[in-house]
């Protein structure tokens, strides 16, 4: 017996190394890529994504129907916070020390600035898509300050009248003030913090002055108000406070300061709210120029964007009127190369049909913007697509780009079709070459022998 358990115990390894052996050749085997085939998204998320963009152009149509009629945004008599909003402060107060930064920045600044090189001839050619007498973009001052004079007519001759609230709240907030202007390193004042837990946090926000906060600042404010502040109002704090900042100092120095840059790449903390604060806003002025859109793409390439954000964006840039840079964003975000639904793709093929007659010439990057969205998504468009894309390929030329989006075109299936692969049209052959030779054991040549 026990000779029998030792021969037992030995044959365990040589059958677990057996098996050890065969899993890693399993690991080990190359997948067959030409066999693999592409997932379509589903309906459920197609319709969610139809949804979201629904609500974000409901949710821009009521700030505007609301900021035209001011006298149905009545101020409140007193800062208060509400039982819900003490439970989630408390709640995220909780989580505060937990939470990372999403680009793992330490909090140090240098005097560094962020730049990209720009083509000054193709700075020219995007201002010809300029929105004529755009208006000025508004900040959160101008904001603040005509609500002020709608309620109250004597202080109309005021630049900038403080808002009715206690004396020791105004006095104490332009103390904070001072500090975020001179503000370089270090823990921010609680004063700061607590603006998040206010109902009238604007009015607050406002006393502080954020127009002459310095860029370090800027930052800290952006990570404290994308973590406390809910979706709705962190996106009046993108569009009315970090966005006009974050122009202004690219229009000043030709670049935008490392601080700031950071600043936009953690707004994105909250996508949702970046796109309906600081992207849709930029390309509805009609007066986004080459730089700012460059610095602003590179956030977009660099940072993960989740798909249904991506997509709702895509969708809104592809049906609002065209100013030239937004080419650009819709480039970066189809070469995340995301599996979009129908409707996405039919948006983005309407949208380009729109130059058929254009008589402008067509700034390089809408050619690329394109050539991507061709090379990504030829095998979902449909044959008519194709060939209206030929239509206006024939009056919107490029001597370079243009024959690459026709050679894309030409060889690539429609969609509903069926892929020919010919490696697997061949598989007769290919199996018959990479069957293993047999051989007989007992046929062996015979071998001269040295006696012999």
């Amino acid at each position: 017996m026990a000779k029998k358990r030792d021969r037992i115990v030995n044959t365990q390894p040589f059958i677990s190394d057996g098996a050890s052996v065969a899993s890693s050749r399993k690991r080990s085997k190359v997948p067959k890529t030409h066999q693999q085939q592409e997932k379509l998204i589903d309906a459920g998320i197609s319709s969610k994504i139809m949804k979201e963009a629904l609500a974000q152009q409901k949710e821009i149509a009521d700030e505007e129907n609301a900021e035209k009629n001011p006298s149905l945004a009545v101020f409140s008599t007193a800062a208060a916070i509400t039982a819900e909003e003490e439970k989630r402060v408390l709640e995220e107060e909780q989580e505060e020390d937990n939470i990372d930064d999403i680009d793992e920045f330490d909090g140090k600044f240098d005097d560094d600035t962020y730049q990209e090189d720009i083509n000054e001839e193709d700075e020219k050619l995007f201002e010809s898509f300029f929105v004529k007498d755009a208006p000025r973009q508004r900040t959160l001052a101008d904001i603040i300050i005509k609500k002020i004079k709608d309620n109250d007519a004597d202080l109309a001759e005021e630049e900038r009248p403080d808002p009715k609230m206690d004396s020791k709240i105004t006095q104490l907030y332009k103390g904070v003030a001072k500090i975020m202007s001179e503000y370089t390193i270090g823990k921010m004042p609680k004063a700061f913090v607590l603006i998040t837990k206010m109902e009238r946090w604007e009015d607050v926000l406002y006393l502080t002055e954020p127009e002459k906060w310095s860029p370090n600042a800027m930052y800290q404010a952006t990570r404290i108000f994308a973590h406390h502040l809910k979706d709705s109002q962190i996106q009046r704090f993108y569009n009315f406070v970090l966005l006009p900042r974050v122009r202004e100092d690219i229009r000043k120095h030709k670049r935008l300061h490392f601080a700031l840059y950071q600043a936009l790449k953690k707004s994105l903390y909250k996508p949702s709210a970046f796109n309906k604060g600081i992207l849709f806003p930029l390309c509805k002025s009609g007066t986004c120029n080459l730089r700012e859109a460059v610095i602003l793409g590179s956030i977009l390439e660099k940072c993960s964007i989740p798909m249904l954000h991506s997509c709702v964006a895509l969708l809104n840039l592809a049906e609002m009127e065209y100013c030239g840079t937004t080419s650009y964003f819709i480039k970066t975000l189809l070469e995340k190369k995301y599996c979009m639904p129908y409707r996405v793709l039919d948006a983005l093929v309407a949208h380009f049909m729109r130059f058929v007659d254009e008589i402008r010439v067509m700034p390089v990057i809408w050619h690329q913007s394109l050539l991507t969205f061709v090379q990504r998504y030829k095998y979902e468009l449909l044959k008519e697509d194709k060939e209206h894309f030929q239509t206006l390929l024939k009056r919107q030329k490029h001597h370079l780009v243009t024959p690459e989006i026709l050679r894309e075109l030409q060889g690539s299936r429609n969609r509903g079709e069926k892929a020919d692969d010919p490696m697997l049209a061949n598989s007769s052959s290919v199996s018959t070459i990479n069957n293993p030779i047999k051989e007989d054991r007992f046929d062996i040549p015979e071998v001269p022998m040295e006696e012999d």
